[in-house]
């Protein structure tokens, strides 16, 4: 009871120092004085067009006013009130850290009004679909609004490709704690799915060739038939002879390469390279998105065995090693004619 005295001391001189900041503005207006401030507070404000302002944690309402001058939401002149229309009004609540979109013209009321009640801006960042881990990590790493580093780099093909949602000071783990829970659903959903008697009995087994899918094709209606060939291989106890499988191998994991394969590439003695190694490799080799999930529970009925590229980013799919070698030598002429005829 005996410090509320002192409390109301307190308000009331917080109070005399809003006034006597006002004053000093209407002093430097001059004429105009209290009376253009007031007629400003609501008035449209310089902002050309829309624009989107960073208000970093711990700043106070003089280092904010100084920082939406410098974007262009405020001039001179409500650089200068601001601090003591934030004061006067600070009932309505605090000035918020955050990234803010402030409408072209917004007046000095709309201003703060933005930085206590507006959401702040939700940035899009979108994972593509067949990234391994360590191009997504560095995706990560270059996105701008994104703080903190990453302590523990996530299992291969456990990040779901998708576009996702963050706010500016949002961490890089906290995304990837995001998008490893994603994946761990969409895997759910799709393993209850699943046709019956696949050539694997186990979700993490769907994951792995759904990778190898999601590298295999970007054409989604073919998805599913990349599937069945490779079903139909397992079945038969044939290697999967999966190029990005290789890839994967001989580059590190990185998942792409500068260059052509090579034939000693094929026979590199890895556990990934599935020409050399029958069944599915030991982990995934990417991140496979929704689509290539549910192809690899769902694959669809086919009598194909092999495919090769048919040059229009589509593949030409085999029944029988002679059918695929015809396909095989057509690519290979394709690719002699891009290259100039060498």
């Amino acid at each position: 009871m005996d410090q509320a005295p002192g409390g109301r001391g307190r308000r009331a001189r917080r109070r005399i120092a809003v006034l006597l900041a006002g004053c000093l503005v209407a002093a430097a207006l001059g004429v105009a004085g209290w009376q253009a401030m007031l007629e400003v507070y609501r008035a449209p404000g310089p902002l050309a067009e829309d624009r989107a302002v960073v208000i970093p944690r711990g700043a106070g309402p003089a280092a904010i006013a100084e920082r939406l001058r410098d974007a262009g939401v405020l001039d001179d002149f409500r650089t200068l009130a601001f601090a003591p229309a934030a004061r006067l009004t600070e009932a309505a609540g605090p000035l918020r850290a955050g990234e803010y979109a402030f409408p072209a013209s917004v007046s000095l009321a709309g201003v703060l009004d933005i930085l206590r009640t507006a959401p702040t801006v939700q940035r899009r960042l979108t994972i593509p679909e067949g990234l391994t881990v360590a191009q997504i990590l560095a995706l990560l790493e270059q996105t701008e609004g994104l703080t903190g580093t990453v302590s523990e780099v996530p299992p291969e093909g456990s990040l779901l490709p998708e576009t996702w949602a963050y706010t500016w000071g949002d961490t890089r783990e906290s995304l990837i704690r995001r998008m490893r829970a994603a994946m761990d659903r969409a895997l759910a959903e799709a393993w209850a799915q699943r046709a019956d008697n696949l050539p694997f009995s186990s979700p993490r087994e769907a994951l792995i060739l759904a990778s190898i899918i999601e590298r295999e094709t970007g054409v989604a209606e073919e998805r599913a038939k990349v599937a069945g060939v490779f079903v139909n291989r397992l079945r038969r106890g044939m290697p999967l002879q999966s190029d990005p499988t290789v890839i994967y191998a001989v580059s590190g994991g990185l998942g792409v390469l500068d260059r052509p394969l090579s034939r000693a590439d094929l026979e590199t003695d890895h556990p990934h390279n599935t020409y050399r190694n029958r069944g599915l490799p030991p982990t995934p080799i990417a991140a496979p998105g929704r689509a290539s999930l549910l192809a690899a529970v769902r694959p669809r009925e086919t009598d194909a065995l092999y495919f090769v590229a048919d040059g229009t980013g589509g593949h030409v799919f085999s029944r029988t090693l002679e059918e695929h070698n015809r396909a095989v030598a057509r690519w290979r002429a394709i690719e002699r004619e891009r290259r100039g005829g060498n």
